[in-house]
C-alpha cells in the first residue's frame, strides 16, 4: 500500500506540473500548522455586463460572421470608436435561421440550429461594453429556413401543403405558430444573458415576395394579417419590456406613409403600441418608381426619408406615443445604378434630424460603411 500511495502521489505531482504548463493558473502560499502550502486560485468567471440605452442611438450593422472574425470586426470596431457612432447591431439569428453562438440552453441544443460563428460573444461584447459602445442583437423571426426544415409543422405552406419558399427558395414559419414564439423567446433571453443589451426583432411579418396565389398559414389560417402579428408583438411586450429589457422591431420603410399592413401584417402603430423602439427600413432604393413624383426615389435620399420619417412622426403623435421611439434603418449601400456618396448618406441623417428624431442606424449587408459621412468622435459615446 505504501508502494501504491507513493506512486500515486508521483502521478498527481506530475500531472500538476503539466497542467500548470498548460493551463498556468494563480499560485498563492500560505502557513498552516508550521507548514508551507500552495492553493490554486482559479481565475474568476466572466462577468457579463449592460450598458443603458443612449439618448441617441447611432449604429451600424456587423453580421455575425464579421463578429466572428476579431480582424474584420476590430475594423468596424475602430469606425465606432472614431466617429460619432454608439452603437453596433449583431446578427443573433439571421435568416438562415442559425444562431450565431453556442448556449447551454438544452431545448436549442436539441434543434441544432447552434453554429459557433461568435465564439467568445460574451469577451466580444464585453469589450464594447468596455468602450462605451451599445450592443443591439438582431434576430430573424419568421424567416427561418433551418426551423422550417427541422420542425416543418411550423412552415408557411403552398395550398397542396408543401413547404412555401419565396423567389428566393427561403422558406417561412407561420406568424401564429406558438411554438415558435416560444423558440425565439428562449434564443433572446440567452442573448440577453451574453451580454446583449438590447433585443432587435427582424422578418417579424407574413411573406411577401413569393407565389402569393399560391400559399398557406396553417396556424393563422384565415386570421387578419395584422392582428396576428399584433398578438406576437404582446408575446415580445410581456416577456422582456415588462423585466426591463429593451426591445425593438424592424418594419418596412412604407409603413410609416401607408395606413394598410402592406399586405405583410405590419401596421406602425401596433409596433409602437408594444416595442421600445421601432426601426422602419426607410432606403430610398427600396421605394417604388415615382414615389412622391420622383422617378427614381434612390437618387433623392434626403426627400424621401424626410417624408417618411416626418409621416412616421406625425402618427407616432397621433397615437400618444412619443416621436423618439423611431429610429430609422437608413441606406449605406449602392443598388439599381445609384452609387452611394458620402454626401447621400449624409443627407438621410440630416433628414432623420430635420423632422426631429435623434438616433438612427446604417445598413449594409456586406458591412463596408462610408466612413467620410460620419462626424468624427466626440468626448463621450453615452
Amino acid at each position: 500500500m505504501k508502494i501504491f500511495a507513493y506512486i500515486l502521489g508521483v502521478v498527481l505531482a506530475i500531472a500538476l506540473l503539466i497542467g500548470a504548463f498548460f493551463f498556468p493558473f494563480h499560485y498563492e502560499s500560505y502557513k498552516a500548522e508550521g507548514q508551507d502550502v500552495a492553493r490554486i486560485m482559479l481565475p474568476p468567471p466572466f462577468a457579463v455586463t449592460h450598458v443603458k440605452t443612449p439618448e441617441n442611438v447611432k449604429a451600424l450593422y456587423m453580421s455575425s460572421w464579421v463578429a466572428g472574425n476579431k480582424k474584420l470586426r476590430d475594423n468596424l470596431v475602430k469606425i465606432v470608436e472614431d466617429t460619432e457612432l454608439n452603437a453596433i447591431v449583431i446578427d443573433i439569428k439571421d435568416y438562415t435561421g442559425r444562431i450565431s453562438f453556442k448556449t447551454d440552453n438544452p431545448v436549442l441544443k436539441s434543434v441544432g440550429s447552434e453554429e459557433n460563428r461568435i465564439p467568445d460573444v460574451k469577451e466580444f461584447i464585453g469589450e464594447l461594453h468596455d468602450k462605451g459602445i451599445y450592443v443591439i442583437g438582431r434576430i430573424s423571426a419568421f424567416q427561418d429556413s433551418y426551423l422550417v426544415h427541422k420542425e416543418p409543422q411550423y412552415a408557411v405552406t403552398n395550398k397542396a401543403g408543401a413547404v412555401w419558399k419565396d423567389y428566393k427558395g427561403v422558406s417561412w414559419l407561420d406568424v401564429s405558430a406558438k411554438p415558435v414564439w416560444d423558440y425565439l423567446a428562449l434564443i433572446a433571453e440567452e442573448s440577453y444573458a451574453v451580454g446583449f443589451d438590447e433585443l432587435n426583432f427582424d422578418y417579424i411579418r407574413f411573406p411577401s415576395d413569393g407565389n402569393m396565389l399560391d400559399i398557406a398559414y396553417p396556424f393563422s389560417h384565415n386570421k387578419l394579417k395584422s392582428a396576428a402579428l399584433k398578438e406576437f408583438f404582446a408575446f415580445v411586450d410581456e416577456k422582456f419590456r415588462s423585466r426591463g429589457i429593451p426591445i425593438s422591431a424592424d418594419l418596412f420603410g412604407m409603413t410609416t406613409s401607408n395606413t394598410d399592413d402592406l399586405g405583410i401584417g405590419q401596421i406602425l402603430e401596433d409596433a409602437l403600441t408594444h416595442f421600445d423602439y421601432v426601426a422602419p427600413m426607410v432606403y430610398p432604393s427600396h421605394y417604388p418608381k415615382n414615389f412622391m413624383g420622383i422617378p427614381v426615389p434612390a437618387a433623392k435620399p434626403y426627400e424621401v426619408i424626410h417624408y417618411a420619417m416626418q409621416a412616421g412622426v406625425r402618427r407616432a403623435e397621433a397615437a400618444s406615443t412619443t416621436r423618439l421611439k423611431l429610429r430609422p434603418w437608413l441606406q449605406d449601400f449602392s443598388i439599381g445604378g445609384v452609387s452611394y456618396s458620402p454626401e447621400m448618406v449624409r443627407a438621410q441623417i440630416q433628414a432623420t434630424y430635420d423632422v426631429g428624431l435623434t438616433s438612427w442606424m446604417l445598413w449594409n449587408a456586406s458591412n463596408i460603411y462610408t466612413v467620410p459621412a460620419l462626424e468624427s468622435s466626440t468626448s463621450t459615446k453615452l
